[in-house]
Formats: C-alpha cells, structure tokens, sequence
C-alpha cells in the first residue's frame, strides 16, 4: 500500500496530468487536492488527446475512483462541460466523486478577477481570469458559498441573494463596472446544482475509509512548487497550496497518511505569466523549445517562457516538498540541441548563492550560473530504456540527478503514455530512508554518484 502525491517542482505546466495518469493504473483512489479551473492537464492516450482542469486524471481508467476534494474551487459550468465530453468520448463519470465542502466560482468571481487584474495595469499578475483568487479569498472572508450550499435550493437562494448585491456594490463603485442580476445567477445555480448532485459526497470520509482499507491513494497536484501562495515567487503565485503539504489540508487526510512525494519538472524550464525567470531564454534556442516543445498553455493558450533548466529552484522544490524522487519530461524536447546549459547557483551582487531566495527583490536580480553539457543530437522518443537513451542523454540525467540529490524514477519522451522510460517503480520502490545507503549506488534508478 502506498499513498503518493505527484507535485510539480517547478511554475507548473511540467506534465504532472501525464504522469499522474501513468500512476494511476496502479492507484485505487486519485485526488484533485487545490487550485481550480486555473490548471490544465493534457493527457494523450492511443491517439486521442484529453484535456482535463478539474476531474483528476485517473478518470480514464474505468476502476478508479476519482475525487475532486475540498481543496479545490469548482466552476460547476466548466466541470459540467467536462464531464459531457468525457460522456461523449465514452468514458464514464459514474466514480467521480465531489467534496460538499469544496468551494464554488461564481460570475462575479471572473469579473471582479478580470477587472482587478486591468487596475493593476502595469503591476498585473498574469491571472488565468477564470475567477480562482477571488473565489478563495470569499473562502478565507467566510463569505464564500460552498457545493453543499447548491444542495440546498432555499439555503442557495438566500446566500447569493445577499452575496450576489454586495459584489455588484464593487463592481460599481470600485471597478466601474455594471452590476448582475441574481435572479438568472440563482436559477443558473440551481439547475447546475440538480445535475451535480449525485457526484457530491463527504469526500474526506471517504478518503478515511480508504486508508483504513489500505488502497492506493495518488493525490494528484495543480500548477507548481514555484507558485504556491506561500512558498513560491509571491505575489506571482496561485491562491492555493500546490506543494505536497497542501495535500493533507486540501484532501483532509493527516500528514502520517502519505507515504512518498514524486516530484515533476521538465528537462527544461517554462513559466506562464509575469514574475522573475532567470534562465529565461529570449533567442532562437528559447523559440526553438517554445515551439518544439508546444508550449501553449491547457487552459488560456498562452504562450510560455522558456529558459534552461533551473537547478536551484529544482533543489527548493526538493526541500519544500520532501520529494522522494523525480519525473523528468520532455527529455526528447532538446534532442536536437548541441549543448544544453543547466543553472546550477545564482549570481547577485558580486556573490554566489545557491539557495532559493524568499526576497522577491532579491530574486529578481539573480543571474544564472551555468554548466554547459553537450547535446546528444539524435531522437530520443523511441527510447523504452535507459539503455535506449544515448550517453549524453543519459549523463544528462545524472547531473540533474546529482545537483537535486534526488533520483530519478521516470523519464517522460512525448506526450503518449507508452513514450515513457520507468527506471524504478515510485509507488512501490524503495521509500525515502532507504535513498542514500551506500551513495545510493545499489538503485536502479538514476542517482546522483
């Protein structure tokens, strides 16, 4: 039995759907733990290419339970929307479950998210605009309504009758804006309400229940380490807790009950929106990752920035996390580079630093320090092995191993569940004690020397 959290170690888009995807197979049970509509995971399974925000991705496979925990806020429009796709591409809902504390977004979410972020003009966040701050911090007012709420159409009524006026007094007197009539609101509410309703449950019991029945459990993150509202480049950060700690919290499960931390970065580094990015590549080898790579964002389209692989941020996301071992993606992205540069510290004012800073001043200043390792200049998605990879590609890995001091338990060359190299099995693999014995050199998996 192992409980397992899949984070991204880096500012999301790593391709953790992916990954969790792939452990699914061998899950019980996998969790949406935070974020909202904001995350985008894209899946490619035989051919045909699934693009989920909110239903977890073990949704494929027909066995598993899937549960939307209370940690995340829910656009009961989009998941609606996403669960009659799935419908229509004949994979059934019929284990999706829904946590009744989980909290809602509402019209007036995205419009005051949209509005805030243009009075920010030149301070702008680079938010999704799909309402996700503004729905936690009603969350955190104690003003936010809830999906036990939309259970009850009295209850429902009176709450956005009350709520639904005060924002319109924002929308007017502070963004300039047009106020909205609750009554379409209500009524919208209220059939979205009708049709969620078998879904909806006491998802931490259920998730009690399953730990007691000792089955596998995935707790499947959003966005990243580096964007987490505490932990990462605040303020250009989501409004929940990516990293693996926000699992217990958004699930609502205790610490004991996880059982190892798998960690997701790119072979690369990629950032959607502003915010410090210091191996950020503005030449003709970020463009090139860009468009090999495809690096448009799952949920705006938006194009991302690219840079070289970050090493600190990568060991601070090891910290943060606990991470046991690693999920490297896109690895066949740079095959066709002739030398790829890793940022193992930082420069700032005149001296090293190899940590992670908390100043977002001081974070902004930093200049990557790199090395420079050859490129291996031939296709690597056919790869099935380690032994497959050629040896720049394979020493490659071993150096984000070493700098990380963290194995690396899967390497991911396309977007296909099949275009995958497991070097070690992280479910059911040695647990974090037992890493470094000896330097670690009796694993299969790869680890620093």
């Amino acid at each position: 039995m192992a409980n397992v959290v899949v984070v991204g170690a880096q500012w999301g888009d790593e391709g953790k759907g992916k990954i969790t995807d792939l452990l699914s197979e061998k899950a019980h049970v996998v969790v949406r733990y935070q974020g909202g509509v904001n995350a985008g995971h894209t899946l490619v399974v035989a051919g045909q290419t699934f693009k989920l925000h909110l239903i977890p991705s073990g949704i494929l496979y027909p066995d598993k339970r899937c549960i939307i925990a209370s940690g995340t806020v829910i656009d009961p429009e989009v998941l609606l929307a996403e669960i009659d796709q799935l419908h229509q591409l004949g994979i059934s809902t019929d284990n999706l479950f829904i946590a009744e504390t989980a909290h809602v977004t509402l019209p007036y979410h995205r419009v005051i998210d949209i509005a805030e972020e243009e009075r920010r003009g030149i301070y702008k966040l680079g938010t999704t605009g799909r309402g996700i701050g503004p729905t936690y911090a009603d969350k955190a007012e104690r003003m936010g309504i809830r999906v036990v709420d939309l259970m009850y159409p009295d209850q429902l009524r009176e709450r956005l009758s009350w709520a639904i006026p005060y924002k319109n007094v924002l929308l007017e007197k502070i963004y300039n804006l047009p106020p909205l009539d609750p009554e379409p609101i209500i009524e919208q509410y209220l059939a979205y309400a009708e049709r969620l309703r078998p879904y909806v449950t006491d998802a931490a019991l259920l998730l009690t229940q399953a730990i007691e029945d000792r089955e596998n459990i995935l707790f499947e993150g959003a966005q990243g380490t580096l964007l987490d509202l505490d932990y990462g480049t605040y303020p250009y950060v989501t409004s929940s807790h990516p990293i693996a700690g926000g699992a217990c919290i958004g699930a609502g499960i205790g610490p004991t009950s996880i059982d190892r931390v798998i960690g997701v970065a790119k072979a690369y580094t990629t950032r959607v929106g502003e915010g410090p990015f210091p191996t950020e590549l503005k030449d003709e080898i970020g463009a090139y990752l860009g468009a090999t790579g495809a690096e448009f964002g799952t949920t705006t389209g938006r194009q991302r920035r690219c840079g070289w692989f970050d090493g600190v941020i990568g060991r601070y996301a090891v910290r943060i996390n606990g991470l046991d071992c690693l999920a490297i993606t896109k690895l066949d992205v740079l095959d066709g580079l002739d030398e790829i540069k890793v940022c193992v510290a930082y420069e700032y004012q005149g001296r090293e630093i190899r940590h992670f800073p908390s100043d977002a001043r001081v974070f902004a200043q930093c200049k990557p320090i790199y090395e420079t390792l050859p490129g291996w200049k031939c296709s690597t998605k056919d790869c099935r092995s380690i032994q497959d990879l050629p040896p720049e590609a394979h020493d490659y890995l071993k150096f984000l191993a070493q700098l990380m001091q963290v194995p690396i338990a899967i390497v991911s060359l396309g977007a296909s569940r099949d275009q995958t190299i497991i070097v070690e099995d992280p479910i059911h693999g040695p647990k974090r004690a037992l890493l470094y014995p000896n330097g670690g050199k009796h694993l299969h998996a790869l680890m620093p020397d």
